[in-house]
């Protein structure tokens, strides 16, 4: 008999997955469910799946994992999609797809499910990470091929007495883990329509948002982020922290539409806040200690990452390129970064490292500037040589070509009576 694990979310897509695999492929199925820092209880998990059919369940928690090896070098690279998604969802599938893998080497499985339906970014996320794992693993999508709706689904579970998950209905698609939560459907597919606030849960809108802005001071070492307001913290606990924070003064809320990797534009819907805020602050400390055009190289290598991640292609020789190529830059991303967080808005107030390459010295224009002004004359003239070169040969050229024009208008004027226009003679 086949096994297939299936990434078992516990709602009703996968629930009702459980059955629809056994009884189409005569397979035993395996649930896993995965924290990735989705503020759930997922000890319902395992039970539900059980209940529904599963052979076994799973619970895993991979948020050391998430955090470490999947959020921490997307911040690095500067990776936002489309200069604006921090790619929450996007992140979390190849870490899915990677623990269905293992644990279908270890139950002895030749095959993974997943619930994406046919026309999201997902299901090529996890299709094509499971394959770059295991190239000869089969991936089942049970919602991309069954054709059921949310209604044929409820009526599918009833009749074979599977308990449905009773959960309260909502007008929107949500997924959420501990980089950001994505909002879509409903009125949110109206790209006029602004989104309500009922789409919100991780920050406050502008009215309900403190008086008295926030000011955030976190440090890192070696690109790393380690400490708030002066108190040290784990990975996981940092980011929980700052999203806690910059929820409060209302950062975090990007509303965008993009393009997907099917070929349509979305209208998406993102909360952020941790994501938001540490992104402006990694780059801000960057662009205190690395040289200009690293720092140029670099970003261009972010839109890269972005497009990587967003596109399904984590495990990938390029993809562990780039990281490389960032990793020789952040020994010197140490330092503090202070941002001012009011009504949404998320300002760099101040920054400093003992590797910055702004010299106090040189910049000031006050005493104790030691600029060599006397310098800036022959540096200019040297810089400025070619455009010098071009103009002068600019002016020659325009000389030139006068000439050149005048000289067939002077020989017309003088030409003897009779010929004009090519005619000797008499013309008719």
């Amino acid at each position: 008999m086949e096994r297939i694990v299936l990434a078992y979310s516990g709602g009703l897509d996968t629930s009702v997955a459980i059955p629809w695999l056994a009884e189409t492929y005569g397979a035993e199925v395996v649930a896993v469910t995965m924290d990735l820092g989705q503020g759930e209880n997922l000890d319902f998990a395992r039970e539900r799946a059980l209940a529904t059919g599963a052979a076994s369940a799973h619970v895993v928690d991979v948020r050391e994992e998430f955090a470490a090896g999947y959020i921490l070098p997307a911040l690095q690279a500067g990776a936002l999609y489309e200069d604006r998604y921090p790619l929450a969802t996007a992140l979390g599938r190849p870490l899915i797809a990677k623990t269905l893998v293992e644990i279908a080497h270890r139950e002895g499985a030749g095959a993974i499910a997943h619930g994406c339906t046919g026309k999201g970014n997902d299901q090529v996320r996890l299709d094509v990470s499971a394959r770059a794992l295991d190239p000869a693993i089969k991936v089942y999508a049970p919602a991309r091929v069954w054709g059921m709706t949310r209604s044929d689904e409820i009526e599918y579970a009833r009749a074979r007495s599977i308990p449905v998950p009773v959960t309260r209905e909502s007008p929107y698609s949500t997924d959420e883990n501990l980089w950001g939560r994505s909002i879509e459907c409903g009125i949110l597919e109206d790209p006029w329509a602004e989104a309500p606030e009922d789409a919100f849960a991780l920050t406050r809108s502008g009215r309900g948002c403190p008086d008295v802005p926030a000011y955030l001071e976190l440090a890192f070492e070696s690109g790393v982020p380690v400490a708030v307001n002066g108190v040290r913290m784990p990975l996981t606990e940092l980011i929980h922290s700052v999203a806690t924070i910059a929820g409060v003064h209302g950062v975090g809320r990007i509303d965008m539409v993009e393009n997907r990797l099917v070929g349509i534009k979305s209208r998406e819907v993102y909360e952020a806040p941790a994501a938001v805020v540490l992104h402006a602050a990694h780059r801000e400390l960057e662009s205190l200690v690395v040289p200009r055009d690293l720092v140029r190289l670099k970003r261009e290598l972010g839109v890269r990452y972005a497009d990587l991640v967003y596109n399904g292609l984590w495990f990938t020789p390029m993809r562990q390129a780039i990281d490389a190529f960032v990793a020789t830059m952040q020994p010197q991303v140490t330092g503090e970064v202070r941002l001012r967080l009011s009504r949404g808005d998320c300002r760099v107030a101040g920054r400093r490292s003992p590797f910055a390459l702004y010299d106090h010295s040189l910049a000031t224009y006050e005493k104790g500037d030691t600029f060599d002004h006397a310098a800036a004359e022959g540096f200019i003239k040297l810089w400025g040589l070619p455009v010098e070169t071009v103009a002068r040969q600019s002016a020659l050229l325009a000389r030139a070509g006068a000439s050149a024009v005048a000289a067939p208008r002077q020989a017309t004027e003088s030409a003897p009576l009779g010929v004009a226009g090519g005619c000797v003679g008499r013309c008719a």
